[in-house]
């Protein structure tokens, strides 16, 4: 039982972790939307333009991706809080959080890529 605790409390530390971490790039997000907004004001021309909208696209497609994940650990958090601690641990939690850690995991790798991405845009244009 306090192996089963210990472990429990442990990934509920992690999903709150993941939890914070995904609100602050949702937050990230709808500043970088608003220098791309202050980049359209400009009207550069085509050459700013099309990076414009793809970059305005891969923000929509990102935070759809940060809500997804944050709806995952939501649920993740429900099992937790109505896990029985008396049971043994099956491996199915386990197994859950790696499938989780991974895509945690590959989202950050992708949203550090775009950020970069972004922020050498934003040095030429803004």
């Amino acid at each position: 039982m306090i192996t089963k605790a210990n472990y429990l409390s442990d990934l509920k530390f992690n999903l709150e972790t993941w939890k914070r971490e995904l609100r602050f790039h949702f937050n990230e997000m709808d500043t970088f939307q608003e220098k791309l907004e202050e980049i359209a004001k400009r009207e550069f021309g085509k050459r700013a333009t099309v990076p414009l909208e793809n970059f305005q696209n891969r923000i929509m497609i990102e935070k759809d991706a940060i809500s997804k994940l944050k709806h995952r650990i939501r649920n993740k958090m429900a099992n937790i809080n109505k896990t029985d601690y008396n049971e043994n641990i099956d491996g199915k939690l386990q197994n859950e959080q790696h499938t989780l850690k991974e895509d945690m995991r590959t989202y950050i790798r992708m949203h550090y890529d775009l950020k970069e991405e972004m922020m050498d845009y934003f040095r030429e244009w803004l």
